[in-house]
């Protein structure tokens, strides 16, 4: 028997010990993935965590997707696959940056992407996805806007509402280093395909796409397309998925540096580790735990 099927084995086992369930993002790994119960985006598994009958969540992400599991689930124990992936778009803002924020736009009502640590979650008044965020913004009764910490983002929900949206000046790397040269290269090596990117890339890039769409709004896109050949501007780890949906079908990066680092920090062997000890316990305390649910619960009420 394979080191690879062993350690397979092994999570199979300290999953049935444990009563646990394994969550994993569209961007992890593709053997990570495929051992996961259930697979999605950051809206997907918020939802998920909810329904899941276990008493241990195993996520397979990163800190902040750790974090909204243990926000809505405090009666479970989440662990998080490797204790350092953290989000360098989330680290961008912390509570005392928000804080000044709202000194500065008070009228403003603060709507946070979901990438984003509890702290901010419980000093905002509501939270959005990827997938959702022209949703939640047309659900705020206040016309300004103050959209942290994704500012592409937040330009692109930005063209789809008479709202006023003040950014904040926060990026993803991996989308944000996508630039206009690269998708017409893209284009013109690849001309029968549509583009795809997310909405965390540059304005510039989504100008020049076929749709903007989240990781799961992608895997629905392209299976129900009559397109045979797609060019995708995201994280690469989506395309296990991509490519497990629609064998028929091609898939091509926009470029080659589409690798999230802390994503890709989850393997295996990390995740049996984290398993066997129980280690990379997440938890929100009390306090901020009860704010970040209120935003997150109105979130997934407009969903």
């Amino acid at each position: 028997m394979s080191n690879f099927n062993e350690i397979k084995e092994k999570i199979a086992e300290l999953k049935r010990e444990l009563s646990a369930v394994i969550v994993a993002h569209n961007y992890q790994r593709p053997e990570v993935q495929d051992i996961a119960d259930f697979v999605g985006d950051s809206l997907e598994l918020a939802r998920q965590c909810v329904e899941v009958d276990a008493q241990i969540i195993v996520f397979c992400g990163v800190r902040f997707m750790a974090e909204t599991a243990a926000i809505l689930n405090p009666a479970r124990t989440v662990l998080l696959s490797e204790g350092s992936a953290g989000c360098p778009l989330a680290d961008m803002i912390n509570i005392d940056d928000l804080r000044q924020w709202k000194q500065r736009y008070p009228r403003a009502s603060v709507v946070a992407y979901v990438n984003s640590s509890a702290e901010v979650k419980a000093e905002s008044d509501i939270c959005c996805t990827s997938a959702n965020g022209v949703k939640v913004v047309e659900s705020v009764a206040n016309n300004d806007i103050l959209f942290v910490p994704d500012q592409n983002l937040g330009h692109f929900i930005s063209t789809q509402t008479k709202k006023n949206i003040i950014l904040y000046p926060g990026f993803c790397y991996v989308h944000h280093r996508i630039t206009p040269e690269q998708v017409r290269l893209a284009r013109r090596l690849h001309p029968d395909a549509q583009v795809l990117v997310h909405p965390e890339c540059r304005p510039e890039v989504v100008a020049l796409a076929d749709a903007a769409l989240s990781t799961s709004q992608m895997l629905r896109y392209a299976k129900a397309s009559s397109h045979n050949s797609f060019i995708i501007g995201t994280e690469e780890g989506i395309l296990h998925g991509l490519r497990q949906q629609n064998p028929e079908k091609s898939f091509y990066l926009i470029s080659n540096g589409q690798i999230c680092t802390d994503m890709k920090k989850t393997t295996l062997e990390t995740l049996a580790r984290t398993m066997e000890l129980r280690q990379n316990i997440v938890t929100v305390p009390e306090e901020v735990r009860l704010k970040a649910k209120q935003a997150v619960d109105r979130m997934l009420a407009v969903s």
